[in-house]
């Protein structure tokens, strides 16, 4: 496929915006479509017990996922650097290394879950009810996960490389066929939550052989580039992988934030509401990520163009480029939120029978649900900035502000005082506090401040 002829140098950033913005969008939605494919599929198929099932099994995705965002966010930014400052044999090195290092620390996640599946599934919250749902679901898709790391991370570098709309057929391929497969595994094998597990670990298998063919053709600018084996080089990789981490780890975090989410609001919903609430919250879960996706697909779409402009120096342009970020992320936000407010009877039937108790309750929820989206995608978006000029320290500070300090405290605090409503105005109630939190530091002056 030819590139996208994407001039990172002269091109207006307004422009190059927007040419990122809708094959990213589009892309990354996809990846978040194959989960909620399993749970709509799975949900009429097995019902709500198989997407309670599921949504147990997601920390894990969020914390895989994580892992490979906080190596190709670091790596990105890195290479986006090293481009402006004319070192493409750096950045190509520096891409090899996050890779090699990331299919080592997929592989001995997977493995050691596969070892132990029972114990993960009791300690990710499974009742003795959801247990063999869980399992089978797990087992299957664990595989998955090292080729999803190729996907996430080559994605990155592919849209750096001038090709979004290659990097947006890598996502929405894999995700067409998950449905597909999906469909087949569940219905006419009736395979239950298994063939849904075993349908997307396929499509993760494709997306990433994808990703990774792009990365092995000479032709292309940013192709791997193995660096020398020898003991000097070798610690040279390491500090080099330390430091992308160094600068992706509130991608990470913000993932964790999400699955922090999930889990704490698993025990939640389960302590007071029982399985059916779990699979209220289950549905609710599904569209997290797409939202949680829109935040990151505009702050992805920002990155390169903030990042070689911060690596040329010209202050102008960066801070244009965060009006923009800022302006799309609203808006975006915006109509996210009218969706959860007007038809969450639709939103909610896409997975389950509207006449069951999980359903009915999460209705009953949306609309409180939906008070904390514009906040959410805002504060992923500003996170993603702060990512983007190697201001680790206030990114990761915003991380944990929105997944660990405000957000436990709300979740265990406000169903005492508002019941079922308080369980679901916890994440809004802790996005909200988050805004607040950036604005006054950013306005204080400490947004300047290195890490």
């Amino acid at each position: 496929m030819k590139r996208d002829a994407i001039d990172f140098e002269n091109g207006d950033v307004a422009t190059l915006f927007r040419r990122l913005l809708i094959p990213t969008l589009l892309g990354t939605l996809s990846m978040s479509a194959m989960t909620a494919i399993d749970g709509i599929i799975v949900g009429h198929g097995v019902g709500a017990v198989g997407v309670a099932a599921v949504n147990i099994v997601v920390p894990i995705y969020q914390i895989m996922s994580g892992l490979a965002l906080m190596i190709g966010a670091g790596c990105s930014v890195v290479a986006s650097i090293h481009l402006a400052q004319r070192k493409l044999k750096v950045a190509r090195m520096n891409i090899a290394q996050a890779l090699v290092a990331a299919t080592a620390i997929a592989s001995l996640i997977c493995l050691t879950i596969l070892i132990f599946p029972e114990r993960t599934a009791l300690l990710l919250g499974a009742s003795s009810t959801l247990l063999p749902h869980v399992l089978d679901y797990m087992i299957w898709l664990m595989p998955g996960f090292i080729f999803e790391m190729f996907s996430i991370i080559g994605l990155f570098i592919i849209r750096l490389d001038g090709a979004p709309r290659y990097a947006m057929w890598c996502n929405i391929i894999p995700a067409v066929l998950n449905a597909i497969l999906d469909w087949v595994f569940v219905f006419p094998m009736d395979m239950g939550v298994k063939g849904a597990g075993v349908a997307t670990s396929m499509c993760m298998v494709l997306g990433g052989v994808m990703a990774l063919g792009y990365l092995l053709i000479p032709r292309h600018n940013l192709h791997i580039t193995l660096p020398k084996w020898s003991v000097k080089s070798l610690r040279l990789s390491l500090r080099n992988v330390g430091y992308q981490c160094r600068i992706g780890v509130s991608s990470l975090l913000g993932e964790l934030s999400l699955a922090v989410f999930i889990y704490v609001g698993n025990l939640v919903f389960m302590r007071y509401l029982g399985d059916d609430g779990v699979g209220a919250f289950g549905i609710s879960c599904y569209y997290t990520p797409f939202f949680y996706m829109v935040g990151n697909s505009i702050a992805q779409s920002a990155q390169p163009i903030i990042s070689y402009n911060y690596g040329l120096q010209r202050t102008e342009q960066v801070a244009r480029m965060r009006r923009i970020l800022l302006t799309t992320s609203f808006v975006c936000g915006f109509a996210v939120s009218l969706l959860f407010v007007f038809i969450p009877e639709l939103l909610v039937g896409l997975f389950v029978d509207k006449s069951t108790l999980a359903a009915q309750i999460a209705i009953e929820g949306f609309p409180y649900y939906a008070v904390g989206i514009v906040f959410f995608i805002l504060n992923v978006a500003m996170i993603g900035y702060y990512q983007s000029i190697e201001r680790v320290k206030l990114a990761t500070l915003f991380v944990v502000l929105r997944g660990v300090v405000f957000l436990i405290p709300c979740f265990m605090l406000l169903p005492r005082y508002l019941s079922t409503a308080g369980i679901w105005l916890s994440m809004p109630l802790a996005e909200i506090l988050t805004m607040v939190a950036v604005v006054i530091i950013v306005r204080a002056g400490r947004s300047d401040v290195r890490a």
